[in-house]
């Protein structure tokens, strides 16, 4: 979001930079080779088995990885009422016509999936097979992103899916396609204002949406949400070690400075976290770990 843009709240004081973006996402499985078969056959991405209980998931082709699978053999799906944590993590494919092909595939494979319009993207939401949240969604043009004062305007009607199946024409779905990245995270929270202290005052991203009933939606450079926050799951614990869930996300900056500066805002607000040698993990007040990490070169 760069000064002039006309919506959110800027952070009080430590601003992230316009080009942070969220990089991969880190799982807790229960069994590998259940969630690979499901993570390339469903989604179509390319795994590289790192041990017997790791992996790595890219588009194919790629070479980043937007998912790390760890296996904990005995670890329990995750409950119907939620954990605070994980809500959902969120695949963006480059193009309404992918998203068409992601519809028209999953089809195909009889494999149920719920959907949405939220006027500034059109989204469809999956389980894995231990219930951690999926959404692959698609964005709209910023040109057609609308306001509500101060905020952008984001709903929940629904999805034109016959409209996207059009769009997507004749192209054979031939897995997740070149472009596709990690475009947000969506998390359950014990509460916003809470929330609002960690994410938006002291690690600097701007509030976007805050009218949504019990949720705020964050973000960098102008983005739509970079980072979802609800407390649709308030009352519930925090994951257990025992139950799949979200290990940690990543938040990538541009550099190892911009690192240093959102560690130096968090650790002022009272969040040291702790360095590993690729960046610095915090923990938000529900234990959710966030790695902040600089941008590969």
């Amino acid at each position: 979001m760069s000064q002039h843009q006309p919506y959110g709240i800027a952070p009080p004081s430590y601003r992230l930079p316009e080009a942070t973006h969220v990089g991969r996402v880190r799982l807790m499985v229960a069994d590998l080779d259940r969630s690979l078969a499901y993570y390339t056959g469903v989604l179509g991405l390319e795994a590289t088995q790192a041990t017997p209980d790791t992996a790595a998931l890219s588009p194919p082709g790629g070479d980043q990885p937007l998912i790390e699978l760890e296996q904990q053999r005995g670890a329990k799906p995750v409950p119907r009422q939620g954990r605070l944590g994980l809500f959902h993590f969120a695949i963006l494919v480059p193009d309404r016509e992918a998203l068409g092909g992601f519809v028209r595939h999953i089809a195909d494979r009889g494999v149920y999936a719920g959907s949405a319009d939220h006027a500034v993207s059109e989204a469809l939401y999956l389980s894995d097979p231990d219930g951690l949240g999926i959404e692959v969604y698609a964005d709209r043009p910023r040109t057609a992103w609308r306001l509500s004062g101060q905020e952008l305007f984001m709903t929940t009607e629904p999805l034109d899916l016959r409209g996207l199946v059009k769009a997507a024409a004749d192209r054979e779905w031939t897995g997740m396609p070149a472009g596709t990245v990690m475009g947000h995270v969506h998390l359950h929270v014990g509460g916003l204002d809470e929330a609002a202290t960690f994410y938006h005052a002291a690690l600097g991203l701007d509030k976007v949406v805050w009218s949504y009933p019990g949720a705020l939606f964050l973000s960098a450079g102008g983005y739509h949400h970079h980072l979802g926050t609800n407390t649709w799951a308030a009352g519930a614990p925090p994951a257990r070690e025992d139950e799949a869930q979200l290990l940690e996300w990543d938040l990538v900056l541009p550099d190892a400075a911009a690192v240093d500066e959102a560690s130096h805002s968090l650790a002022a607000a009272g969040y040291a976290g702790s360095a590993d040698g690729v960046g610095r993990i915090v923990r938000d007040p529900w234990g959710t770990a966030v790695r902040l990490r600089p941008q590969a070169r």
